[in-house]
């Protein structure tokens, strides 16, 4: 199972979504469409905007279903991006 590391491409703060976009294109997508897990690592991440977790989750979750997110673990998330995470979560799942 992959890790990625966000904080190397954010910094504390999880705001751009072009690079959200990115690790979902190279890590995210690849890792489920060959039936693997994926590790998110926000360590030293402060905080994230909800469009950032969006843009790094949401599509995967309309192109793969509910299921994909079974895949994709988030490790050392303060309660905030816990928070941003579970909205999202819960928006696409109501949406499908």
């Amino acid at each position: 199972m992959n890790e990625v590391r966000i904080f190397p491409m954010v910094g504390q703060f999880a705001g751009n979504k072009d690079v959200a976009r990115e690790i979902r294109l190279r890590h995210i997508l690849p890792a489920i469409e060959i039936g693997e897990g994926i590790i998110l690592d926000f360590e030293n991440v402060d905080s994230a905007t909800q469009s950032f977790i969006h843009a790094m989750i949401s599509d995967v979750i309309r192109k793969k279903g509910a299921e994909a997110i079974e895949k994709i673990y988030f490790k050392n998330c303060n309660v905030t991006i816990q928070k941003i995470i579970n909205i999202v979560v819960q928006y696409m799942q109501e949406s499908l």
